[in-house]
């Protein structure tokens, strides 16, 4: 399921909040994006208990109970872990992972709150969650009258969010400053084939693994720094974030360079580091340039003066990253007005780039 409009995570635990005590709510995005995370803190928040259920490994069962026999007729028993006296949250984790038999399974307790004779205590709340198909994860096509009886929410990772978690949390320095720096790399689309992809999920991943080798605090060898992160994030990210780590004694070298204080490294053996630095001057300039040529200020003003003049310096030292600067990738383009300029100013880089 695609829905037309997705919410960050502090909007989530808004709606949830306000929603899922009159109707169970569902939340689709990809794995690894914070769902099950965002669920049990909405539960600590409310002060209820989280019981979470896996979906892909249950049957029918396991929801419904088995019979008894009580005098002349019987009754289901439902699982003890369902049948609680007092209200909790009971989410419903890869909802769209179990067979069709189970989800028939949910549809009174999704609906109605209640598996047979049992209800579910008064105050208590439903929540369900799953990933996309085009996710590649392990999902079934929900029946519609599963998908009717939920409210729909599409989760998308929100970097800035993310990062006061991030802060809050204590995660490793060298991950919170990186996706300070780059947080277009903060997530990105699962792959078709077996490979590692970054998530706010496995950058928490690369995080704990950076801390139980004490990087930062003592020599970590190289070699080791690179399957911890190429076996935690996509493997672009992780080269790029191996440069950044490569140039963290000089971390300000961006704001130096764009200040004319230093220069664009040109030795071949720095190529990564060059690249990473090119890639963080890019994104500084889809995110501080507007739209419109007229709502340029003093600053931005002279950060067109100047990325223009550092484009021209970068094509000098490797003209494929100078053209990676100014090219197209998806929605994320440089402003049309500041593309005409380095058309007119920088012919030679656009027509290489062609």
């Amino acid at each position: 399921m695609n829905l037309p409009f997705t919410v960050t995570q502090s909007e989530l635990s808004d709606l949830l909040l306000n929603i899922s005590p009159i109707r169970p709510v569902f939340i689709w995005g990809a794995p690894g994006i914070g769902k099950s995370a965002l669920v049990q803190k909405f539960a600590d928040d409310v002060g209820l208990p989280c019981v979470s259920l896996l979906g892909s490994q249950l049957a029918p069962e396991d929801i419904i109970g088995i019979p008894k026999i009580d005098g002349e007729t019987s009754c289901f028993m439902p699982p003890k872990m369902i049948a609680r006296k007092e209200p909790y949250v009971l989410f419903l984790d890869e909802l769209n992972a179990c067979s069709q038999e189970v989800q028939k399974a949910f549809y009174s307790l999704i609906h109605e709150r209640r598996i047979g004779e049992y209800h579910l205590p008064k105050g208590s709340v439903v929540i369900g969650a799953g990933n996309r198909s085009q996710d590649g994860a392990i999902v079934k096509t929900m029946s519609t009258a599963l998908v009717n009886r939920m409210f729909h929410v599409q989760l998308v990772a929100n970097p800035e969010q993310w990062l006061d978690w991030a802060y809050n949390e204590n995660l490793h320095k060298w991950v919170i400053d990186y996706i300070t720096q780059r947080p277009d790399h903060l997530f990105s689309e699962p792959p078709k084939n077996e490979e590692p992809y970054s998530t706010p999920r496995s950058w928490h991943m690369l995080s704990d693994a950076l801390k139980e080798y004490g990087a930062g605090e003592k020599e970590v060898p190289e070699s080791i720094l690179k399957v911890l992160a190429y076996g935690s994030v996509s493997s672009r990210h992780a080269g790029q974030f191996l440069a950044f780590v490569k140039q963290l004694s000089n971390k300000n070298l961006l704001s130096d360079i764009i200040k004319g204080e230093a220069r664009f490294p040109s030795d071949p053996s720095e190529r990564d580091v060059l690249y990473f630095i090119a890639q963080s001057f890019r994104a500084k300039l889809l995110m501080e340039l507007p739209k419109n040529r007229q709502q340029l200020d003093h600053t931005t003003q002279q950060l067109t003066h100047r990325a223009k003049a550092l484009i021209k310096e970068l094509s000098h030292i490797n003209l494929e990253i100078a053209q990676m600067v100014v090219s197209s990738e998806g929605d994320r383009t440089l402003p049309e007005w500041f593309m005409i300029e380095i058309v007119r100013d920088l012919p030679r880089l656009i027509r290489n780039d062609r």
